[in-house]
């Protein structure tokens, strides 16, 4: 069994996780963890070309096709980063996992819930979150916010009921597991988020 902690970001369009995880990596490095910062679909050479795919191919994509591909690079990610780090003794910290896909493939795509689990079951095993820290935001502020980052990948460009779906999908998890998923309101301040955010990591590590 891991020894190591693992925690993921999640949050829909424009919820800040990008500089909310440099926020939280520093705050574990000072209570003494050892950090390793990955993200998903990414995290090793093939997975990050997978994403170069998922997030930029042009033309129409199958949506079992795109659910495939992200556990793709979640086994290589698994094997290449994930499980040695935790057995190393590392705290894990993970731009979007899992939850994404039940979020963006399930409840945006329209895939069944059951289908991912399959994936999620043989790709992972029991491996789960320790935590999951869900950056939620609005819609409408969420894609504010990724209008102004330049060219929209495949996932920013969609229509805002898409989103919406995504979102409520989120939320829904969060309820399902609120032990694990603990919800931050991202529509704050930077600065506020990160309080907060930090809050959560505290109580976690020391609650």
């Amino acid at each position: 069994m891991p020894t190591g902690l693992f925690i993921t970001l999640e949050g829909g369009e424009g919820a800040g996780k990008s500089t909310q995880l440099l926020a939280a990596r520093d705050w574990l490095q000072h209570q003494g963890r050892d950090v390793v910062l990955t993200r998903e679909p990414g995290g090793t050479v093939l997975g990050e070309r997978i994403r170069e795919i998922l997030l930029h191919h042009t033309g129409e994509m199958a949506v079992n096709t795109e659910t495939l591909l992200m556990f793709a690079a979640r086994a290589e990610h698994l094997a290449g980063v994930i499980r040695p780090a935790l057995s190393a003794g590392k705290t894990v910290l993970c731009d979007r996992f899992t939850d994404a896909t039940y979020a963006y493939q399930g409840g945006g795509r329209g895939l069944a819930a059951t289908r991912i689990a399959e994936l999620e079951q043989w790709v992972q095993g029991d491996l789960r979150p320790n935590l999951t820290i869900l950056l939620d935001v609005s819609v409408k502020v969420g894609t504010g916010r990724a209008a102004k980052r330049g060219v929209p990948d495949r996932f920013e460009s969609e229509q805002g009921d898409f989103l919406e779906r995504v979102r409520n999908s989120y939320l829904a998890r969060a309820r399902a597991e609120p032990k694990r998923i603990r919800i931050v309101d991202a529509t704050r301040g930077e600065s506020d988020v990160t309080r907060a955010m930090i809050d959560v990591l505290r109580e976690f590590l020391h609650g």
